[in-house]
């Protein structure tokens, strides 16, 4: 997409141009809680709101006028350098009838993760009879400075204005389609930054304030199905031009069920209730208070002690069939052990197996009784002994 549009059609009869404009003696500015609900967002939030939806335009009586569309997808976008950048890309467009006469407008906006806007064309068109109007809008940013091209056409009549504003003053600026994008946000987090003032144009392409209010939440139905909705209003606060009030009812997931434009004779609304995204909701993890084990109740801890005290016993038994002596000697010792019955097993059974230890000299378990064992000794006193 051209960041310099070419508007064909009609002469201009009057063309202007301004640096920063005439607002810059008394300069217009967001205010801290704007800064900081845009900071807020984030792209893994804004990836929840990727989806289209389609509104029916009706009269006061209910009869079907046209049709609105929204989609916001993933983009990319390349500048006049040729430099790809990622983005948000908003796209909508409405064709219907206003008490017999044709209307419509269409909207194409590339924004960044932050919604900061890139670039974004808009046109809008009313066929009078007497004078058809046509207005288009071309915002481009280029050299941290937005370009602001404004052209209208009433018949034969041309008038195009062109604004410049550096990207510093205009920080907190929302172009309609990061509005299609922040609507979806508030009705997600169910909060609207009420006390927050943005920057928006006008329906003059003027630069003024913008802020949005909380009208509560509705029960609305659906094709015959009752829904809650939750209800934000954004009024423009234009300074020259008309102030203008919109009312956006929203279901949970951002999806846009209605949508009315204050002292417009005709609304927009859905008539197929879509697929609502629920929220995850994320579980705390579970907290076990200390128990003490009783492994034998334990069925599982309680069959493997038993196939672990059988595949000891079966070792046990192995080895000592590999090693018969084992068995001799044990039954040696507990045979004079029990013949002796002597008050000091312990210097006994040293006694009793000393033959067998390489460093002694062989001794019979009667040599001495009162002998004292080297178990009874401190280890320092073992070789003194």
């Amino acid at each position: 997409m051209s960041s310099n549009p070419v508007f064909s059609g009609g002469t201009d009869s009057q063309v202007t141009s301004q640096v920063d404009g005439p607002d810059n003696l008394h300069p217009i500015e967001a205010n801290a809680d704007a800064i900081l609900f845009l900071n807020s967002l984030q792209q893994e939030e804004l990836q929840l709101f990727l989806f289209s939806e389609t509104l029916v335009m009706v009269s006061d009586s209910g009869e079907p006028q046209g049709e609105l569309t929204i989609q916001v997808q993933k983009g990319s976008r390349v500048d006049e350098f040729g430099i790809f950048t990622h983005c948000l890309f908003v796209h909508a467009f409405s064709r219907g009838f206003i008490n017999k006469t044709v209307c419509g407008n269409s909207l194409q906006g590339y924004l960044s993760w932050n919604m900061e806007i890139l670039e974004q064309q808009s046109q809008e068109f009313i066929k009078l009879q007497s004078i058809p109007m046509e207005q288009k809008l071309n915002l481009v940013t280029k050299d941290d400075r937005l370009i602001i091209t404004r052209r209208v056409k009433e018949g034969e009549d041309v008038k195009t204005e062109r604004i410049t504003k550096s990207c510093s003053s205009i920080a907190g600026f929302i172009s309609e389609a990061a509005n299609l994008v922040l609507l979806r946000v508030m009705a997600w987090r169910q909060m609207v930054p009420s006390n927050a003032r943005f920057l928006a144009l006008d329906t003059e392409g003027k630069l003024c304030h913008s802020t949005y209010q909380c009208l509560g939440s509705q029960t609305v139905e659906i094709n015959h199905q009752q829904v809650e909705v939750f209800v934000v209003e954004q009024n423009i606060h234009s300074q020259v031009g008309i102030p203008s009030s919109c009312q956006f009812y929203l279901l949970s997931d951002g999806h846009l069920a209605k949508r009315i434009q204050v002292g417009s004779p005709a609304c927009c609304m859905i008539f197929k209730m879509p697929n609502v995204r629920e929220k995850d909701e994320i579980e705390s993890p579970p907290v076990f208070g200390k128990k003490d084990l009783v492994w034998e109740e334990d069925a599982e801890l309680y069959s493997k002690f038993i196939d672990r005290k059988e595949e000891l016993r079966l070792s046990h038994s192995r080895y000592l069939g590999q090693h018969p002596e084992a068995k001799a000697i044990i039954s040696d010792f507990l045979l004079f052990l029990l013949l002796s019955q002597p008050e000091d097993v312990v210097t006994f059974a040293s006694e009793h197996f000393s033959p067998y230890s390489p460093f002694e000299m062989p001794l019979t378990s009667w040599t001495s009784k009162h002998r004292l064992s080297l178990f009874c000794l401190p280890v320092s006193s073992w070789k003194e002994a």
